[in-house]
């Protein structure tokens, strides 16, 4: 039986305030981004639900590079695990 994994993880971003929306749309450009929130002094959450923890971390580089990030953080990392075999048999 094939095992599968995904990694679900949190982080925050602070951003400069001033430049809040534009990087927020920089950051949903990029593949299994989500934002559920974020506050007018610059912090945004951001979530991604990869299928490994490569993607995250290069993730977290690509966010910290964007001009007007002052720093990008993990907050949360999770991986569950699954049997994709089980799911082609329902």
């Amino acid at each position: 039986m094939a095992q599968e994994e995904v990694h679900i993880s949190s982080l925050v971003v602070h951003v400069k305030p001033e430049y809040l929306e534009e990087v927020k749309a920089q950051i949903l450009e990029m593949p299994n981004t989500e934002i559920p929130g974020d506050s007018p002094e610059g912090k945004v959450i951001v979530v991604l639900e990869t299928a490994n923890q490569g993607y995250v971390t290069d993730t977290i580089d690509k966010i910290n590079n964007l001009e007007h990030v002052l720093i990008t953080f993990l907050v949360y990392h999770q991986i569950e695990h699954f049997d994709s075999q089980s799911e082609d048999d329902s």
